[in-house]
Formats: structure tokens, C-alpha cells, sequence
């Protein structure tokens, strides 16, 4: 029997098992950190969570009590940039393709609507396909590249911005 994927936003209680999901994400080398390059500690985390102000958000995918996925939404305050949010996410390899990042961001574009967002952007790694197919498919478009912006494994790589308008 399958079990069900539940989405809520992140609690300070969260903070111990968030980083250590962060942590084995960031072993994909699809993330911004190399892995084991990251040292956030957890209380250093939950501090954040307790500090987020609305502009921002935590989603969290949960199965069983077992973090399986999250969604940072990074908003700003700024009058002229508080329309939009940034995103970064991460999902738990061998749970990748099972409708887990499917079910973030229709929370986040919940929340976006609350907000009154405009605009949510975000950067992938150009050869990362299965993250552009899911961008993609939750209308997200490519609007500009990166040249060279990480030096992965020996190489200089390309990241694509992407954004959603929402309607």
C-alpha cells in the first residue's frame, strides 16, 4: 500500500531533519553546494525558519514522518521586489519522479496567490533534465542563460533563469 505525501510548511522542530535532507540533496551535484560543502548546523536553521517574515516560505514533503522533499520561497519586503520570490528545492534521490516536486510547487503557487506574487523565478543547471521537464511542466520558461556560472566536476557549466508569471 502506498503511502501519501503530505505538504506543510516547515516548523523549527523541522530544522534537524531538514539539514541532514539538505545535505544528501546537495550529493546529487545538482545543487548550488558541492556535497559535504555545506556546514549549516540545525540550530542555525531553525533559527531561520523561526525567523521567516511572510515574504518567504518552507514547504515541506513528508512521508511516514521521513522528510522527502522541500521548497524555499525567498520573497524580499522591498516595495519593488516584494511581487516576486526565488526558489530553490530539493527532493530526496530514489523519491525524484513520483509527483513530489509536482505537489511543492502547486503549494507554493497556493501560497503565491495569498501573496499576491507576481513573478517566481528560479536557476537550473542547463544538463539537470529532469528538473528543467518539471519546471516546465509547472510553466515555468527559460528566459535567459548563465554562462559559465558554476565550475562543476573540472568544468564551467550554464544555469537557465526561469520564471513563471502568474496569472
Amino acid at each position: 500500500m502506498e503511502t501519501e505525501i503530505r505538504i506543510r510548511k516547515a516548523a523549527a522542530a523541522d530544522a534537524e531533519k531538514l539539514v541532514e535532507l539538505m545535505k544528501e540533496v546537495e550529493d546529487s551535484g545538482f545543487m548550488l553546494f558541492e556535497p559535504g560543502e555545506r556546514k549549516t548546523v540545525p540550530e542555525q536553521f531553525k533559527k531561520r525558519i523561526e525567523g521567516l517574515d511572510g515574504h518567504s516560505a518552507i514547504f515541506l514533503a513528508e512521508e511516514n514522518g521521513v522528510l522527502q522533499g522541500y521548497l524555499f520561497a525567498i520573497g524580499d519586503a522591498l516595495l519593488r521586489k516584494r511581487y516576486s520570490a526565488y526558489v530553490a528545492i530539493g527532493i530526496r534521490e530514489g523519491q525524484r519522479g513520483k509527483g513530489i516536486g509536482t505537489k511543492l510547487f502547486r503549494a507554493l503557487e497556493q501560497w503565491a496567490r495569498e501573496k499576491e506574487l507576481r513573478r517566481i523565478e528560479l536557476t537550473v543547471l542547463e544538463h539537470n533534465a529532469a528538473g528543467l521537464a518539471l519546471y516546465q511542466k509547472m510553466g515555468f520558461e527559460i528566459e535567459g542563460i548563465k554562462k559559465d556560472s558554476l565550475y562543476i566536476n573540472g568544468e564551467y557549466v550554464n544555469e537557465y533563469y526561469m520564471a513563471k508569471i502568474m496569472s
